[in-house]
C-alpha cells in the first residue's frame, strides 16, 4: 500500500532532519549473536497467550485492561483497571502460560502506569467532577506491592511516563473536558498541563501548556506523553492537534507545532452496510499516542477525537516536520485482513489509538494499535523515511496499551473494552518474536475486496482449489467470494454482487452451494417481516427462484432460521438454526421437486448458553455433516463440532437422526492462544477431499473481528 504523502517531499523532509538521526534506527550489520539462526532467517511474532482481566477477581466481576507496563525484571505484567479502581497482576515467568497474579486497589481510576526500576507509578483520578479534577501519582514498590508515597498532581492525569535517566517522571494532567457540555466543544476549563516529577527529591512541577495551538488554546488537554534521552518529553495535544517539546530538566516548553491537516483519498467514509474504499477525507491527524523513536524521531497515533482523525500514523522531527505519513494504507490493512469497522466509517474508521517502540534483534520497530480494527500493526522502521509494514497482530477489543519488552523479546496489548453480556472481556496479550509463525492471518483479500462475515462457505464444483463463500446481512448487498486455497494464507481473490431483477440485492444469507452446471442456492434467515428463503441464482449471481417454506414450518421458526444448505443429486437440503416452537430438536429439510420433508437433528446440551447448527454439507448422496456449536466466546466456548449423520433410506413423518462425531474444533480454534470465536458457520469439503471451516466476524461490530480460516484435512 502507498502514503499519499508525495515522495519527492517526503525524501526533502528527510533530508532537513539529519543522517545522524535517520542512521540511529538503522539496524547493525549481522552477527552471529544479534541473528543466531543467519541474518536471513524470517522474524515473526506469535500471539503466545490471551488473559481476561477478570480471572484476577472473578467472571462475575466488571474488569478491564486499558494501559499496561512490564517490571524492571520482565516477569510481570502490570495494567491499569479503571472499573476496579485497581491495578491487575499478571505473572509472565512463562509468557505462554502467564498466571493471575492479583490486584491493588487504587483509591481511585487508575489511567496510566509505568515502571522506575523497582518502582510502579500508577497515575490516578480522583477528581469530584470535570470541573473540579484531581489526582495523584501513586508509587509502589513492585516487590511488595507496598505503597511507598502518593504525590499530588494538582488534576486529572491521564498518562505517565519515565525518562530514560531516570531523573524524570512526565505526567499528562488531561482535565479531560465534558462531552455533554456543549456537544464536547473546547475550550473547557481547567486548562491541563504537564506534571514534572523529579525522583531525587519527588518534588512535583508543573508546565504550562496553554497559549501554544491555533485550536483552543487555553484548553490544551494533553494525552500522551513520551520521554527520549535527554530528558525531553513529546507531549499530544490531542484536541488541539498539536504537539510540544518539554525540557524536563528545565520544565519549558522547547518546541512546539501543529500536527497538521492531510488529505487521504481512498477510504470509506460512509456507514452504509458496504466498505467502500472510494471516498476522501481532509482531515486534522489530531495525534493521541506519541513515542520516541530517536532523540530527534518519533512517532504520534492519529486517531483524531474533537474534529479529526487521519486514519493512519505519522512519524515526525522534531522539528514538526513529516518524515512519513501512512495515508490510507493501514485502513487497507485493516480490510485486507477482514477487521475494517464499517460502522465507524462515517467518523474515524480503525483508530489508531496508540504506538510503542522497540529494538529487537537490532531491528527497530514501530507497534500501533487500531481501537475499532482491534489490531496492531508492526512496522521496521529501520528506514523511518519508509517503514516496512511486517504484520498485523489480531488482538480483542478496544486495545489501549502497547508495551515492548525487547528484553524477554515480547510485545504487551492491554485491551479495554468489558461487554459481558456480548462475551467481550478486557484482556492482556503477550506476543513473542521468532522463527515460529502464528496462525493468523488465515484468510486475506487481494485487490482491496472488502471482506467479513463469512457466514456459509461451499466446494467449488471441478475446482478443488477453489472455494465460495457468501456475506450475512452485515454488509449489502449479498456478495459470493471465491477463496483460493492454494494460497498461504487463503486469499479472496473475486467477488460477486447478487442481483434481482437486475438490482443488487441484500439477503442474511447464512448457507451457499456452488452447483456443478453454475449458479448456486443460498439458504437465506429471515427477520422481523422477512421470511425465510431457500434461493437459486445463476452462475452470474442473478436471483432465478425464491422458494419460502411451507407455512406451518414458517410460522414455528424461531429468530435462529436457515443456517445452511447443500445439494445432493436434484435435492436440495436446509438446516435450520435452533428447534422450532415447541421441539427440542432441530429440523433438517430435503426439498424435492416442490415438496419439504422434515429430519430431527439432536442438539448437544450446554450449561451455557444454547446450541444450534451454523452448516451443512452433503458428503456423500445420503450422508450429510453439519457444524454444531453453542453461542459462546472466549473461556466459555465449549461446543464447536462436527458431525455427520445418515439419511434414512425412506421415511414418515419427522424421525431423529443418529449423529456422530467428526472432530471437535475446540482445539484448533484454541491454538493460537487468541480469543475463541464462537460464531463457526462455513464448512466445505473440496473435490480432493480436503475439508475447510471459516467464522463468521460480525463485521468487526461486538465481536472481535478476527476471522479464522482452518484446514481440516481430509475428514470423510
Amino acid at each position: 500500500m502507498r502514503s499519499t504523502t508525495p515522495l519527492g517531499r517526503t525524501r526533502k523532509a528527510v533530508s532537513l532532519v539529519g543522517i545522524a538521526a535517520l542512521a540511529a534506527l538503522a539496524p547493525p550489520p549481522a552477527t552471529a549473536a544479534a541473528h543466531p539462526h543467519g541474518p536471513s532467517a524470517p522474524q515473526t511474532w506469535r500471539r503466545l497467550a490471551t488473559v481476561p482481566a477478570y480471572l484476577n477477581s472473578g467472571v462475575g466481576d466488571t474488569a478491564a485492561a486499558e494501559i499496561s507496563t512490564v517490571t524492571d525484571d520482565g516477569r510481570t505484567v502490570v495494567y491499569t483497571d479503571s472499573p476496579g479502581g485497581r491495578l491487575g497482576f499478571v505473572d509472565i515467568g512463562d509468557p505462554a502460560r502467564p498466571r493471575p497474579a492479583g490486584t491493588l486497589a487504587m483509591g481511585g481510576e487508575p489511567t496510566s502506569v509505568a515502571h522506575l526500576g523497582g518502582l510502579l507509578l500508577a497515575a490516578v483520578n480522583t477528581s469530584a467532577s470535570f470541573t473540579e479534577p484531581s489526582g495523584k501519582l501513586v508509587v509502589i514498590d513492585a516487590r511488595t506491592r507496598a505503597i511507598r508515597r502518593s504525590l499530588d498532581l494538582g488534576g486529572q492525569p491521564d498518562s505517565v511516563a519515565v525518562a530514560p535517566s531516570g531523573r524524570y517522571i512526565a505526567v499528562a494532567i488531561e482535565n479531560e473536558r465534558d462531552e455533554d457540555v456543549a456537544d464536547g466543544a473546547i475550550p473547557q476549563a481547567p486548562a491541563g498541563y504537564l506534571a514534572v516529577v523529579d525522583t531525587r527529591t519527588w518534588t512535583v512541577g508543573r508546565v504550562d501548556l496553554t497559549g501554544l495551538a491555533e485550536v483552543a488554546p487555553g484548553d490544551p488537554e494533553p494525552e500522551y506523553v513520551s520521554v527520549n534521552s535527554r530528558d525531553e518529553a513529546i507531549v499530544s495535544l490531542q484536541e488541539n492537534n498539536h504537539l510540544a517539546i518539554v525540557s524536563l530538566a528545565k520544565r519549558t516548553v522547547i518546541r512546539h507545532f501543529g500536527a497538521g491537516t492531510v488529505t487521504v483519498p481512498g477510504v470509506d467514509t460512509e456507514d452504509d452496510d458496504r466498505i467502500s474504499l472510494t471516498g476522501t477525507i481532509t482531515a486534522k491527524r489530531e495525534p493521541d499516542g506519541v513515542a520516541w523513536l530517536t532523540d530527534d524521531l518519533f512517532a504520534t497515533a492519529n486517531e483524531g477525537d474533537y474534529e479529526g482523525g487521519s486514519r493512519g500514523w505519522t512519524i515526525f522531527d522534531r522539528r514538526g516536520r513529516v518524515v512519513w505519513d501512512a495515508g490510507n494504507s493501514l485502513e487497507h490493512l485493516a480490510v485486507a485482513h477482514g477487521l475494517y469497522p464499517d460502522k465507524r466509517s462515517d467518523a474515524k474508521g480503525i483508530e489508531p489509538e496508540n504506538v510503542a517502540f522497540g529494538r529487537f534483534d537490532g531491528v527497530p520497530y514501530v507497534f500501533v494499535n487500531a481501537e475499532r480494527g482491534n489490531f496492531t500493526a508492526v512496522y521496521d522502521v529501520s528506514r523511518p523515511w519508509a517503514p516496512k509494514f511486517r504484520q498485523l497482530l489480531p488482538t480483542t477489543n478496544g486495545p489501549e496499551g502497547v508495551v515492548a519488552v525487547p528484553s524477554r523479546n515480547l510485545i504487551v496489548v492491554s485491551s479495554e473494552e468489558e461487554n459481558p453480556d456480548a462475551g467481550i472481556r478486557g484482556t492482556v496479550q503477550i506476543y513473542g518474536l521468532g522463527r515460529s509463525a502464528g496462525v493468523f492471518p488465515s484468510l486475506v483479500s487481494r485487490d482491496d475486496i472488502a471482506w467479513g462475515t463469512l457466514s456459509g462457505l461451499s466446494a467449488v464444483p471441478g475446482r478443488p482449489d477453489r472455494l465460495v463463500a457468501v456475506t450475512d446481512s452485515a454488509y449489502s448487498p449479498t456478495r459470493l467470494l471465491t477463496i483460493d486455497t492454494a494460497a498461504r494464507p487463503a486469499a479472496i481473490t473475486a467477488e460477486l454482487t447478487l442481483t434481482r431483477n437486475g438490482t443488487p440485492v441484500g439477503y442474511d444469507a447464512e448457507g451457499v452451494a456452488a452447483l456443478a452446471s453454475g449458479g448456486y442456492w443460498l439458504a437465506v434467515e429471515g427477520s422481523a417481516g422477512k421470511p425465510n428463503l431457500l434461493v437459486r441464482t445463476d452462475g452470474r449471481g442473478a436471483v432465478q427462484q425464491e422458494i419460502p417454506l411451507p407455512a406451518d414450518v414458517a410460522s414455528a421458526v424461531t429468530t435462529n432460521g436457515l443456517e445452511g444448505v447443500a445439494v445432493s443429486g436434484s435435492d436440495v437440503w436446509v438446516a435450520v438454526q435452533r428447534p422450532l416452537k415447541g421441539e427440542q430438536s432441530v429440523r433438517i429439510g430435503r426439498y424435492r421437486a416442490g415438496t419439504w420433508s422434515w429430519l430431527a437433528y439432536p442438539l448437544d446440551a450446554v450449561e451455557t448458553g444454547w446450541t444450534g447448527l451454523s452448516e451443512l454439507v452433503a458428503v456423500d448422496r445420503d450422508t450429510f455433516a453439519v457444524i454444531e456449536r453453542d453461542n459462546q466466546r472466549g473461556p466459555a466456548a465449549a461446543v464447536k463440532r462436527i458431525y455427520r449423520f445418515d439419511v434414512p433410506k425412506t421415511w414418515t413423518g419427522v424421525p431423529v437422526v443418529s449423529k456422530r462425531l467428526v472432530r471437535d474444533l475446540l482445539p484448533a480454534l484454541q491454538a493460537d492462544r487468541g480469543w475463541v470465536q464462537d460464531k463457526v458457520e462455513g464448512l466445505a469439503v473440496a473435490g480432493d477431499g480436503q475439508a475447510y471451516t471459516v467464522t463468521d466476524n460480525d463485521a468487526v461490530d461486538d465481536a472481535t473481528g478476527e476471522t479464522v480460516f482452518l484446514r481440516l484435512g481430509r475428514l470423510f
